[in-house]
């Protein structure tokens, strides 16, 4: 039996539908883990008596499990499902979640919970500064930031930005200048105009370019 939780149980909303083969075994593993404390309360919703409840959650596959602000689709073990669990916790789970979607390639489903939170935009950042972070994950986390040029959530993200733009590593540099380009804030231009004279030509280039894009701002 599990130990008692550290903390709060927390609450699980899991959407389901009649047709679903994958939904009866994560209501069958949700259910435990409320016998055994890790969560305090489970919704179920049929989105065939409510359909409804896929615009309003924007629900497109089944199942589909929020452990708020954590949103998962397909099936999951018994042991991750702990694992977001846990995460609740963390300063840096919302971070670790946005990394592990955009791992598996749920681009518009990143897209999807940010427009529903974006101030947790400032979340991405932390793959932006990292340089080992895989290709398709960086890729990824651009595409979000495109996705958000010249809209306050990455306009509120400059000053961050900037200080990502003078990092050890050119990798990092590059992208966030990139990505000062996209906010359409004046405020970036003396941090790219930093960049002109940088000792990696990619990093020039790139500030350059997005030193054009801010001209029409």
């Amino acid at each position: 039996m599990d130990a008692s939780p550290a903390r709060e149980p927390a609450e699980a909303l899991l959407a389901v539908t009649s047709a679903c083969p994958h939904c009866a075994t994560m209501l069958a593993r949700l259910a435990d883990l409320v016998k055994t404390g890790r969560i305090g309360e489970l919704r179920v919703i049929n989105l065939d008596v409510r359909p409804e409840y896929a615009g309003v959650l924007g629900i497109r596959s089944v199942p589909w499990l929020s452990i708020d602000p954590f949103v998962l689709t397909g099936v999951h073990g018994r042991d991750e499902l702990i694992a977001w669990i846990g995460r609740l916790e963390s300063p840096h789970g919302i971070a670790g979640y946005l990394h592990e979607q955009l791992k598996q390639g749920r681009l518009a489903d990143v897209i999807e919970w940010l427009e529903r939170r974006p101030n947790r935009l400032a979340d991405l950042l932390p793959i932006l500064a990292n340089p080992e972070a895989s290709l398709n994950v960086r890729l990824g986390a651009g595409a979000v930031f495109e996705h958000f040029a010249s809209r306050p959530p990455l306009a509120a993200l400059v000053q961050e930005l900037g200080e990502l733009s003078a990092a050890e590593d050119a990798r990092v540099r590059a992208d966030a200048c990139h990505v000062l380009g996209l906010t359409g804030q004046p405020d970036a231009r003396p941090w790219l105009e930093a960049r002109r004279t940088d000792a990696d030509a990619e990093v020039r280039e790139i500030a350059l370019e997005s030193l054009e894009r801010l001209q029409g701002h």
